[in-house]
């Protein structure tokens, strides 16, 4: 039979090899990897909104809104102020001089509609509702009967705006307005559209409700706008040119309820051939937060908001939304781009371009489209970047996970490296060396040879290169002996751990075998060197550190390079110890940790110390597994009081020294007791 179509032979070179390491992932992890990519197109497509709309999206959602208000704010247009449009508005000063705040005052109202329908404008809207009686509501309607002007009057349902309408005042609502049918007065939805907390889109048209405020004002004036009809796209906000110069025109009611006969032809030169609007601005009373509050934080008055759509249909600028089919096809082609950028497998240098580009077009696609008036409400930009990353994340994850390819990190990590029974274990279960690393509890050992840079100046590179292979066998041997791993050789420094990828009940003690034994090779190799040649410069000590805790183990590199290796804080605490012995004049130090999970009871204390670089000080125990059990016990004591009873701990110190003349360890020790600072401290320089 002949291979499916999707062998990575029939693929192009620069894929073939990451879809191999896919498809052999397993059916499990291929499953897995498919519903992933399923949900990664989801969330491209929905991270506004659920789908059926209504119900915002989780997490993603306020981003989305967020960066469409950045982009909507900087794309808007800066103009000057609209001289089509003319506010006339109850303000604060109006409330204090009509002493009266709810209700508005309806008979200020009246008299200035009667002087506003002799000045010529071209329509008035009426941003007020009047659902609840008032004593001037006779001359409000007679005066209203009466307009020449045409005027919309606002009018709301109970079912529309639930949250400021009551059914009493609707009844009330309804009264009013059928009091003036037939005449030039005509109802108008003052509804906007506050879904997610702002009015970024005109309101939904709505069966049986009368039209919005300002489709029935140029209606009423004669001027069509018939590529609004039906609209329900983004509100096309603009930004005024100049700080002192706000959007539209601006004026208090009260000017034209008793206006001043001196300045009545000045008002009515600003009234005239212009759109009206009338409602409160006023603090805290009817302010509507819009497409740009969550960038410069004003909250404009619900009249403003009116003006800006009758502008945007005066200005023709109806923006056109992306097709559902084209918001899908992004974003399959998203997920589409995360999945081949994931086969490339290329390295980081070469990689980084392509995501800076990716990154790029996630963040301008939105933006180039909304400077070019299209309507980008609704694009889930930010989904993309979600959706990218967790579709290049599972492929990523399935092609590096593959069981061949972990078959062949095991491989590549047996031989001398790893112990019989553990290089066994791998080759029966591969995923032990699994891609990546894992956190995992190890004993670390870190030993270096004293002086060894040295005396490889005082030697022909051959003999250094002999002998250190010499000394580098005898050290492994050790570490494979004692069943651990050999992690790295960093000239003659041997870096090894227990713990991963197997780990067994006994790898503290172990470790703490191996630890000793190195110290005791160290100093076989110094006696074989010595019987070789007199001529040989003298070898030094080795030196070694024993600490644990926890690290990141596994397989890291490259493409052409891994190696089995743990990371963390653990291997540099055991590079610190190691290098604390040269002062100290010990051989085998361990960390408190260490010592008390090894299970030996060999260990003698070497009091408190602050390690170079590290900021928690470090309890350190020596093995000594010939020292008197009675001085292990004194050491011990001594150490325990050093904090809190000095005088005492010094005193116990020295009775030990003296009785163990030669050993330069305790001595140090001793010294170290008469200088410690702080909770028994002794910081090294």
């Amino acid at each position: 039979m002949s291979e499916p179509a999707t062998d990575a032979s029939v693929l192009p070179g620069w894929l073939a090899r990451g879809w191999r390491n896919v498809r052999e992932a397993g059916a499990v992890q291929l499953s897995a990897t498919v519903m992933v990519l399923a949900i990664a197109v989801f969330i491209a497509r929905f991270s506004w909104v659920l789908p059926g709309g209504g119900v915002a999206t989780p997490l993603t959602s306020e981003a989305e809104r967020a960066f469409y208000d950045l982009r909507a704010y900087y794309a808007a247009d800066l103009v000057e102020q609209d001289p089509r449009l003319v506010l006339v508005v109850y303000t604060d000063q109006t409330l204090i001089n009509a002493r009266k705040r709810s209700p508005l005052d309806r008979g200020l109202l009246a008299k200035a509609l009667k002087n506003l329908d002799a000045m010529g404008a071209k329509a008035i809207g009426i941003d007020i509702l009047f659902d609840q009686p008032q004593d001037e509501d006779e001359q409000l309607i007679a005066t209203l009967r009466a307009m020449q002007t045409p005027v919309a009057v606002a009018y709301a349902t109970v079912a529309t705006n639930e949250d400021d309408v009551v059914y009493e005042q609707q009844q009330y609502l309804d009264t009013f307005q059928a009091r003036l049918k037939g005449t030039g007065a005509v109802p108008a939805s003052i509804r906007l559209d506050n879904t997610f907390g702002a009015t970024r889109v005109w309101p939904k048209i709505v069966p049986g409700l009368p039209p919005l405020l300002g489709r029935a004002m140029l209606a009423e004036a004669g001027e069509t706008a018939p590529a609004f009809a039906g609209y329900e796209g983004a509100i096309d906000y603009r930004r005024p040119k100049y700080v002192d110069a706000p959007l539209f025109a601006s004026l208090q009611i009260d000017l034209f309820a008793e206006p001043d006969p001196e300045v009545l032809p000045f008002l009515a030169e600003q009234i005239r051939g212009k759109y009206v609007l009338i409602g409160g601005d006023i603090v805290d009373y009817d302010r509507v937060e819009t497409t740009f509050t969550s960038v410069d934080g004003e909250t404009p008055a619900g009249i403003a908001v009116h003006a800006d759509i009758i502008a945007q249909m005066l200005d023709g600028r109806r923006l056109e939304p992306i097709p559902a089919w084209m918001v899908w096809a992004m974003a399959v082609l998203v997920v589409l781009t995360a999945v081949l950028t994931a086969l490339l497998e290329w390295r980081a240098r070469r990689l980084a371009p392509v995501l800076v580009g990716l990154l790029a077009a996630f963040v301008g696609i939105p933006v180039g489209l909304q400077f070019a008036n299209v309507d980008t409400y609704g694009l889930p930009a930010f989904g993309w970047l979600i959706g990218w990353i967790m579709a290049f994340t599972a492929v990523t994850t399935a092609a590096r996970a593959a069981g061949a390819v972990q078959r062949n990190f095991a491989a590549g990590a047996l031989g001398k490296y790893i112990p019989r029974d553990i290089a066994q274990a791998i080759i029966d279960k591969p995923e032990l060396l699994s891609l990546g690393g894992e956190k995992r509890e190890i004993f670390v050992l870190f030993s270096d040879l004293e002086g060894f840079t040295a005396m490889s100046h005082a030697m022909p590179p051959e003999t250094v290169a002999r002998l250190l292979n010499r000394y580098l066998d005898m050290l492994s041997q050790v570490v494979l002996d004692h069943g651990g791993v050999i992690d790295k050789f960093v000239a003659d420094a041997v870096v090894a751990f227990w713990g991963a990828p197997i780990a067994r009940a006994d790898d503290g003690e172990r470790a703490a075998r191996a630890g000793y034994a190195i110290w005791q090779a160290g100093e076989a190799f110094r006696a074989e060197v010595a019987a070789m040649d007199a001529g040989l410069p003298a070898i030094g000590r080795t030196r070694v550190g024993l600490h644990h805790g926890e690290a990141v183990v596994g397989n890291f590199g490259g493409a052409t390079r891994i190696q089995y290796t743990a990371l963390g804080d653990s291997m540099n605490t055991a590079s610190r110890l190691e290098a604390a012995n040269k002062a100290l004049d010990t051989a085998v130090l361990a960390s408190r940790e260490f010592a008390e999970a090894s299970g030996l009871a060999w260990w003698r204390a070497m009091g408190r110390v602050r390690l170079r670089g590290r900021a928690q000080p470090v309890d350190l125990f020596e093995a000594a597994p010939d020292f008197p059990e009675d001085d292990r016990a004194a050491l011990a004591q001594a150490c325990a009081l050093a904090a809190s009873d000095p005088a005492r701990a010094i005193d116990i110190a020295r009775h030990v020294a003296s009785r163990h003349a030669q050993d330069l360890a305790l001595q140090s020790l001793l010294q170290r007791l008469q200088q410690t600072h702080g909770e028994g401290t002794y910081v090294l320089s």
